[in-house]
């Protein structure tokens, strides 16, 4: 059987202990890191947090879903109607995708409607996602539908080409 991505819903602050614990039952993990700015009156760091808190996610097969249930720091996989909601490589794709682009990125609230575009020009050439204009400029918005989460990347408008009906 093929193993899907599921989201795991885990303790605050564990995502990096239940990502190496996976890791070393041999599962392969995805957690959206991502470098925050933080400044104390001495000094500026730079700290890595999750785009998308409180989750990671997980390509199991359904006989490896108890032994990741009991990995320390798991609270429970993402279900509805008692059924583990799938995440399609798709949507892992893209969020690796813009995690991997060096781009400025960040949390952005879940949008249902929106105009989806294709991204046409530079490193992430390809990814689909929702428009968003905010004062500073123009976002394209990848989402998870099952966790309804989503990260945006910043983007130069003459990037972007509305998504083909194909």
């Amino acid at each position: 059987m093929n193993p899907d991505w599921v989201a795991l819903v885990v303790r605050p602050r564990a995502e990096r202990r239940v990502q190496k614990g996976l890791a070393n039952m041999g599962l392969e993990t995805f957690v959206a890191w991502h470098g925050v700015r933080r400044r104390w009156a001495d000094r500026i760091k730079i700290l890595e947090q999750n785009l998308i808190p409180g989750y990671v996610f997980c390509h199991s097969t359904f006989s490896e879903r108890l032994a990741v249930l009991h990995q320390t720091g798991v609270e429970r996989v993402v279900s509805f109607n008692r059924s583990p909601a799938l995440i399609p490589d798709a949507e892992i794709a893209a969020l690796k995708h813009a995690v991997r682009s060096q781009l400025p990125l960040g949390p952005w609230p879940y949008l249902k409607a929106g105009q989806r575009v294709r991204i046409e020009k530079g490193v992430l050439a390809g990814m689909e996602g929702t428009l968003a204009r905010e004062s500073a400029g123009w976002r394209v918005v990848v989402s998870v539908s099952a966790l309804q989460r989503s990260i945006a990347v910043e983007v130069d408008r003459d990037m972007i080409a509305p998504e083909s009906l194909t």
